[in-house]
């Protein structure tokens, strides 16, 4: 257990925490009240949820980047949950649409759904690093890359297959519910588990709603372009 979760005190950072059953997450930060530990998702929120002590294998800090001028061939740092603005000019708007149309295609997941996720996870652009460290156009953390078999994040292609494949397998496991599967690619499916529901941090149920407005947007632009 880090030294910081025995202190108690709020890290300037955020936090990278390891439960003991192995299921990490991104939290803003964490303290010690009446015995339990109370994890905080978000520095403004009042939301939070409470573990025991022995539940926590490991706290380490995550640090802010360094700030630096970016170019188009830098990564783009960006606040968790908040999609940077840039994108990168090698990745047109045709060219993601294919590759989100192709691995849609591939596991059976509408690529309108993908499109949203994206939209709200990097707004396009394929060199987005959060301040948790998550990469690319779907934000993948290095660990869930390297479980998904993606050696570079930010190669285009790779990173929609393995976030892809990664939506594909939540959507499986609660059942084409896609404000579930949505809510544990943001916050994971062990909280969702956990509640039984999407899970009270307001940035993942702000997130649900974000993807979910913006998937019944284009389907419905899709729909009226049909129509007509």
């Amino acid at each position: 257990m880090a030294a910081g979760l025995l202190l108690g005190v709020p890290a300037q950072a955020a936090e990278h925490i390891t439960l003991a059953n192995g299921f990490d997450m991104i939290c803003d930060h964490h303290v010690l009240a009446d015995g339990r530990v109370r994890i905080y998702p978000s520095k403004a929120g009042e939301d939070y949820f409470e573990v025991g002590p022995e539940s926590i294998r490991e706290v380490e800090r995550v640090p802010d980047p360094a700030p630096a001028a970016t170019t188009s061939t830098e990564a783009t740092t960006a606040e968790p949950g908040i999609p940077v603005k840039a994108t990168d000019p090698r990745l047109t708007a045709a060219d993601l649409h294919q590759l989100l149309s192709k691995a849609g295609s591939e596991h059976n997941v509408d690529a309108d759904l993908l499109a949203s996720v994206v939209k709200a996870e990097s707004a396009g652009n394929a060199r987005a690093v959060s301040r948790a460290g998550a990469r690319g156009l779907m934000q993948l953390m290095p660990r869930t890359a390297q479980q998904l078999g993606v050696s570079d994040s930010f190669a285009p292609e790779q990173n929609v297959r393995g976030g892809t494949a990664y939506l594909d397998w939540l959507l499986s496991r609660y059942h084409d519910n896609i404000a579930l599967a949505l809510a544990a690619y943001n916050a994971g499916p062990e909280a969702v588990d956990r509640y039984r529901g999407i899970p009270p941090y307001h940035e993942t149920r702000l997130y649900v709603a974000r993807v979910i407005h913006e998937f019944n947007r284009r389907v419905s632009a899709r729909e009226k372009a049909i129509r007509q």
